[in-house]
């Protein structure tokens, strides 16, 4: 069974995706269900994708996808598939004026754009399926990404600077020295090289101006870790 603003979500989606063809922004959805925040959105997404009736797909900005409806809606309309291309008339020659093949463009793929690390802002609440980043697909691998802008200069000596844009693969665990991104107290998102000994968890700095951090293990979630990084020049 569906809560009254699970199911008002859910049918949001809905109508959105067969009357555009792309999921709604959160904005979108905070707005049509009269929410105060952003969060309520994401916590209402959860619960539909743990029961089924939502899923999000990697590395695709507006990627959520009904999966079903309530019994007694029926069944969802399937999307429209995309026309096979039409092959060229015989009579028509393939010509290769160049002489030289010109590389192949390298793939890129659509990451959802998180905004800047802030804190008191947790990442699920920050993200806006709305702007993304694009990004070579060799840089990612396997598994989900997603797109942080970089605020301050504590990550500084590790070549991540103000303004920066990191890439990030999501995940709860880490190997000790891994940059990661964390949640702090449930409250504080930060961008820290990452040790664990014993019962501790330490967020170093990579700034000598500022001091590393020690926690108690229930107090620190990864909710990442770095695997790239862009940079404009202007």
């Amino acid at each position: 069974m569906l809560t009254r603003k699970q199911h008002e979500l859910l049918m949001f989606i809905h109508k959105h995706l067969e009357e555009t063809g792309f999921s709604p922004s959160f904005e979108e959805m905070k707005d049509a269900l009269k929410l105060k925040s952003k969060s309520g959105i994401h916590r209402l997404i959860t619960a539909l994708e743990e029961r089924n009736f939502l899923a999000r797909r990697a590395h695709r900005a507006r990627a959520l996808e009904v999966l079903r409806m309530p019994e007694d809606l029926g069944p969802r309309r399937q999307p429209r598939m995309p026309e096979a291309p039409v092959a060229p008339p015989n009579n028509v020659i393939a010509g290769n004026f160049s002489r030289a093949a010109k590389p192949p463009a390298p793939e890129m793929v659509a990451l959802p754009m998180f905004g800047r690390i802030a804190a008191g802002v947790p990442i699920e609440a920050m993200r806006d399926v709305g702007t993304t980043v694009e990004v070579a697909a060799s840089m990612l691998g396997m598994g989900e990404h997603y797109a942080l802008e970089v605020s301050g200069d504590s990550m500084q000596e590790a070549g991540i600077l103000d303004g920066d844009t990191v890439v990030i693969r999501r995940g709860e665990t880490a190997e000790n020295g891994a940059i990661v991104v964390a949640l702090v107290d449930e409250n504080e998102v930060t961008l820290k090289r990452l040790w664990k000994k014993g019962n501790t968890v330490a967020l170093e700095p990579a700034n000598k101006a500022y001091e590393t951090r020690i926690f108690g293990p229930d107090r620190v979630q990864v909710q990442g870790r770095l695997v790239g990084l862009l940079r404009k020049y202007h």
